[in-house]
């Protein structure tokens, strides 16, 4: 059934949004740290088995907050792929850290684990892994080889919230982690995200920092009877109203994401049987993980072919995207930079990946459109 547009994304609604926003302004606090804040820092430790979780305004200052508590220090390196969001390399570039980014996997897209090691220096303090797609990356290689050398990891899993690596939720495993509630994600606050954090000794260092540097928080608390300035920090606290919203999906969070989960698994039985007469590759999810139904994709043969089938998608009213241009191939990239042996994949892989609608209570009949029109175009294209 043809709509008149199909959107590539819709941000998430559960319909109780506007009733816990009504309670919050009643409670006459509308800054953060009140009652939603709570209850969204203690579902995110419940539910994701991790000691301390702090909202924050986005995912980019979790991973800011991150590289605050590890201390990174100009002269530093950190290890990251290139394949992600220039926030992942922003959040350490900014305190002085030269980034160097490595290869990917072509079968995840994520962090190519046995290309971390050759590019440890003594210089190199943390290695970042991005979850793409809320697919893990291979932790249990990376936490070895991070032990071995010393190193930090931090888990940008922006997109993984509920996915899971051995049964682990994703961003419990390293030292920290970050999860982003930007609109497009599975659970949307607008623009916030958390702050995961597994070792208690950074709890109240990361609480400082949050608050502007004071020590607001143990006084919101009654531990101590007035606050001050005691150290560097920013305002990375989201207000009030943000958290009441996220506190409606996270209510529902597991709802959300077995929907999205069904559409993933529509999507890929209409399409992998075009596997064997195209020239295209579906995600792969590996046996040791558990997704939550972030992305669905396609690769095409080429940039060329991609575009192509982008185009004609578009012509149908299905809004289609391609995702992360290369860091390492950008301007900002190349100044802050440095890619670490021989980039086999990250480029041409990114090239041919093209992403399909995926949001919350997208219909079958919509998908199947979607899918239909794909299989002719690429009979055009072929």
């Amino acid at each position: 059934m043809k709509e008149k547009t199909i959107k590539f994304n819709i941000p998430p609604l559960t319909g109780k949004e506007l009733n816990y926003i009504a309670k919050a302004l009643e409670n006459g606090k509308q800054c953060g740290d009140g009652e939603y804040t709570r209850k969204c820092n203690a579902w995110l430790e419940k539910n994701l088995n991790v000691q301390k979780a702090l909202l924050t305004t986005s995912c980019t200052h979790a991973l800011e907050l991150a590289a605050h508590l590890i201390d990174v220090k100009p002269g530093d390196e950190v290890i990251m792929p290139s394949y992600t969001f220039v926030s992942t390399a922003n959040a350490f570039a900014l305190r002085g850290a030269k980034i160097v980014f490595v290869d990917v996997r072509p079968d995840t897209m994520n962090i190519d684990e046995g290309k971390i090691e050759s590019a440890i220096t003594h210089k190199t303090k943390v290695i970042v892994v991005v979850h793409y797609a809320g697919i893990a990356c291979e932790m249990d290689k990376i936490c070895e080889i991070a032990s071995k050398h010393g190193l930090y990891v931090v888990e940008d899993a922006a997109q993984g919230i509920l996915s899971s690596y051995k049964g682990r939720k994703l961003g419990s495993i390293g030292d920290f982690g970050c999860i982003s509630f930007h609109e497009t994600k599975n659970i949307s606050m607008g623009e916030g995200g958390a702050l995961l954090i597994k070792n208690a000794k950074y709890n109240d260092q990361a609480e400082i920092i949050r608050e502007k540097g004071t020590d607001r928080t143990r006084f919101i608390r009654g531990e101590i009877d007035k606050y001050s300035w005691v150290s560097i920090g920013s305002s990375y606290l989201p207000s009030e109203i943000n958290a009441s919203f996220l506190y409606a999906q996270l209510e529902e969070a597991s709802k959300i994401n077995q929907d999205r989960l069904k559409t993933w698994d529509y999507y890929y039985g209409m399409l992998k049987n075009a596997k064997k007469t195209f020239d295209i590759q579906l995600g792969t999810i590996p046996s040791n993980c558990e997704q939550n139904g972030h992305m669905f994709y396609i690769k095409m043969k080429d940039l060329i072919h991609r575009n192509l089938l982008m185009r004609g998608l578009k012509g149908k009213g299905i809004s289609t995207a391609f995702h992360y241009i290369p860091l390492h191939s950008s301007q900002a990239g190349s100044i802050l930079g440095r890619f670490h042996g021989e980039d086999k994949y990250t480029t041409l892989e990114s090239s041919r990946l093209l992403r399909l609608p995926m949001y919350y209570g997208l219909k079958k009949d919509t998908i199947e459109y979607i899918c239909e029109s794909i299989l002719k175009e690429l009979e055009g294209i072929k």
